[in-house]
Order: C-alpha cells, then sequence, then structure tokens
C-alpha cells in the first residue's frame, strides 16, 4: 500500500492525568474537555453505547491518548464529518498521527495547516454537518484507529460514525431483517411527530471561531486498509440523555432539599438537657 501524507498535529503537551471519565480502547483513549467548565465529561454507559452529556453553547475539544508503543494514526469524525477534510468520514481519509504514548488534543475543524474553527456544542440546525447538508450523523464522534505496516489484522468498522465507508455486509444484514409489525394510522403519526420534536431538540457541533493550531504533513504507511480500532462515543444535552434514560437524575426532593451540612447546631425546642457520663 502506497503511503498517505498525514497530518501530525503540533499540539501543546497535555500533562493532566486522563480521568476515568475517558472512552478507553486498547490502541487509543477518547475524551471530551468542555472548555467553558475547565472539566472533563463524564461517560454515561447505556445499552452498549458510550455517552457524553455537552452544555449548548460550550466550546470543546477531543482528546487522544496513544496507548502503544508505536506511532498510530487516528482519523477522526464530529457528526459523520472528518475534522481535517470536512469530507463525509470515511476511514480510508486524512487523519492526526499521535507519537507513542503520545496526547493529541482536537479543538475544532481544520481550516489550514494553522488554524482550526472550534468544536462547540450547538442545536442541530446550526451544527456544521447540517449546515453543509448532512444532519443524518449527528451526535456522535469516531476515531478509526490505524497501526503502521507489518502489524496485526484490524477488526471490523462501525459504520455509523464513518457513512461514507462500504458495508456490504451490513446491507445484507439489513435486507434480511424482519419486517416491523404493521400499526395504525394515528399511531404512526404520533410516533412521527414525537421522532421529528426529538431530532430538532438533538445536540449537534458547531464551526465556530478560528483559533491558531499549527500542524504538518508527513508520510505514515497503514498495515491495512481497514482500521485496527474503531472508537464510538455518542453525545446529546443533559435533558435529552435523561429523558432517553441514559443518565439517571435522582428524584426531586420537596423545597428545600435536604443538606448534609447545613450549618452549625441549633439548641433544640423546650428546656435544655445535658449527658454526663
Amino acid at each position: 500500500m502506497a503511503a498517505k501524507r498525514c497530518l501530525l498535529m503540533l499540539a501543546l503537551a497535555v500533562c493532566a492525568l486522563l480521568a476515568q471519565s475517558a472512552f478507553a480502547g486498547r490502541l487509543v483513549e477518547l475524551s471530551v474537555f468542555d472548555r467553558a467548565d475547565n472539566r472533563q465529561l463524564p461517560v454515561y454507559r447505556h445499552a452498549g453505547s458510550s455517552y457524553v452529556a455537552g452544555q449548548p453553547g460550550h466550546e470543546y475539544r477531543l482528546t487522544l491518548h496513544n496507548r502503544t508503543a508505536a506511532e498510530v494514526l487516528a482519523v477522526v469524525s464530529v457528526d459523520g464529518v472528518n475534522v481535517i477534510t470536512g469530507e463525509t468520514a470515511d476511514p480510508s481519509q486524512s487523519g492526526y498521527v499521535i507519537a507513542p504514548y503520545g496526547t493529541l488534543a482536537i479543538g475544532g475543524w481544520r481550516k489550514s495547516l494553522a488554524q482550526t474553527a472550534a468544536f462547540y456544542f450547538t442545536d442541530l440546525t446550526d451544527s456544521y454537518a447540517a449546515r453543509t447538508g448532512r444532519p443524518d450523523n449527528v451526535g456522535v464522534i469516531g476515531v478509526a484507529v490505524f497501526r503502521k505496516k507489518h502489524l496485526p489484522p484490524p477488526v471490523p468498522i462501525a459504520r455509523e460514525a464513518f457513512p461514507g465507508a462500504a458495508d456490504d455486509a451490513g446491507a445484507g444484514k439489513r435486507s434480511a431483517a424482519p419486517a416491523e409489525s404493521a400499526a395504525s394510522p394515528d399511531a404512526g403519526s404520533s410516533e412521527l411527530q414525537r421522532d421529528e420534536a426529538e431530532a430538532r431538540s438533538r445536540l449537534g457541533t458547531g464551526h465556530g471561531r478560528r483559533e491558531h493550531s499549527q500542524a504538518r504533513y508527513v508520510q505514515f504507511e497503514r498495515a491495512s486498509s481497514q482500521p485496527a480500532q474503531i472508537v464510538q462515543l455518542r453525545y446529546d444535552s443533559r435533558a435529552n440523555l435523561a429523558a432517553r434514560g441514559v443518565i439517571r437524575e435522582p428524584a426531586p426532593c420537596g423545597r428545600p432539599c435536604p443538606q448534609p451540612f447545613p450549618g452549625f447546631a441549633p439548641d433544640p425546642a423546650g428546656p435544655l438537657s445535658y449527658f454526663s457520663p
């Protein structure tokens, strides 16, 4: 396979340890850092998928940590869009090369070798994917990880994070799926309206302010045309994730809510009594 030019980002070193909220794969760990709140977003696991809750209007960055002693190539997609090229994402496209045991921060859509446009959480209609006519995969972050040539073979890719990838096996599975039972017209209309309302409230990633972010081209020869690992992380607003049962919100309490440390101890009502040993 011919060597392809890929980007090696010259980012500042990230000294903080990756928290437990990182999505840990065997090759690369992925985490989402809220730049407005200055914190790493916790990961919620539900029904076999992993989620983070984003705050509309907050800028964020992705942090990738290479867990191996060799360089890896990370092809990164947000909302089904390649973060470097802006193309509908496919694992065969350009990505970032991460040094052995290195950490890489990606703060936005790459505009040049010196600039990015910041990622920020926003309404679906304002997302970069929707504004470029590709709203179908909003709400998912994907990383296709490639080893260098002559290393172990890859595993199958996840299609949703990279909608441009060919998937004949997946197509066959879809054609063999059993048909859903028929529903009444009223039920179908109600479900459609609910689905449309949920779609409008979904969270996406916007194309924000320009920032300095230096990168350069390097050579990287992939071990295979298929990635060795796919990391996939979904995101939405906290309210939407709670409504879908991804986040378990605490039960409401009366007002005021009980507090574990409300202040000093007051005297009880009635005559005072003292304990004497």
